[in-house]
């Protein structure tokens, strides 16, 4: 019975960012830097095989939250869900930079009732488990799993105050500004785990437009003591990075899989200029 509950655990975990290779969850704005009084990005966001292009999921994008560079939260306007993917317009009318962003959190996990493994409720968080056990309820298993799929677009000069970290999840606190990225230049981010320097964090990073590539490309780094990494962009495109702390082991069964582990992962789409 536990292995059946992780493996639907595991087939579940395809829709949290990052937490799965084969797909990849991704959000592509038509541009992350304008010029001008007031502008517009188109966004397109997908899960699929092939990064930036449309053949498995569209994204839901009723929990993405536009942050304004005052703080104030904006909108997200036009949005659509169609066979593959998903698309919404952001109206920019404050000079600075804007975060578009889509952050889950929840418990995954099971509890013995009457001999029986059963699945905590979908959508339960840490602050309600006690609620939704019922009488009688042991051997309690609960992963606590956050997601945060974020990019980032500026209108005018690039500012940094989006960039103060909340203290929950895998988050991203730029050295270099995300929208400053030029192609043989060196670029430096820092990543937080639960407020504090992630050091060791694997971090992927993957050029789009693999489908016309021989290599995927991929450059694996790793975080230094300060969770930080520095990367030098080879070529300009966009780049798909990912960072995920739990999950199951590369190789591992499903009975091996730890209970109370935490998990959370770290995705954004960077746009590196061309010099």
């Amino acid at each position: 019975m536990k292995r059946t509950f992780l493996a639907a655990a595991t087939a579940a975990l395809l829709l949290t960012p990052g937490l799965a290779q084969a797909h990849r969850q991704w959000m592509l704005p038509s541009a992350t830097s304008l010029s001008g009084a007031e502008s517009w990005v188109t966004v397109d966001a997908a899960i699929s095989n092939d990064l930036f292009y449309f053949e498995h999921f569209p994204m839901p994008t009723d929990g993405i939250v536009v942050t304004e560079p005052d703080g104030e939260t904006g909108t997200i306007e036009n949005a659509a869900k169609g066979r593959y993917r998903s698309t919404f317009d952001v109206h920019l009318t404050k000079p600075g930079t804007y975060r578009i962003a889509s952050v889950t959190k929840g418990l995954m996990g099971s509890y013995m009732l009457n001999g029986k493994r059963e699945r905590l409720p979908r959508g339960t968080t840490r602050d309600k488990l006690a609620s939704v056990l019922p009488a009688g309820a042991t051997d309690v298993q609960a992963s606590e799993a956050s997601g945060r799929n974020e990019i980032f677009v500026t209108l005018g000069a690039p500012t940094t105050n989006l960039f103060t970290p909340t203290g929950d999840g895998i988050e991203m606190v730029p050295v270099t500004h995300p929208n400053d990225l030029v192609a043989g230049e060196a670029a430096t981010f820092q990543f937080l785990l639960d407020g504090k320097p992630a050091s060791g964090l694997k971090v992927t990073l993957i050029p789009g437009g693999i489908r016309y590539r021989d290599t995927l490309g991929q450059m694996d780094l790793a975080a230094d003591q300060d969770g930080k990494i520095a990367v030098t962009w080879p070529e300009p495109g966009m780049y798909w990075l990912n960072a995920t702390v739990g999950g199951r082991r590369e190789g591992a069964g499903e009975a091996d899989a730890p209970a109370n582990q935490r998990r959370a992962s770290y995705v954004t789409t960077l746009e590196v200029q061309a010099p």
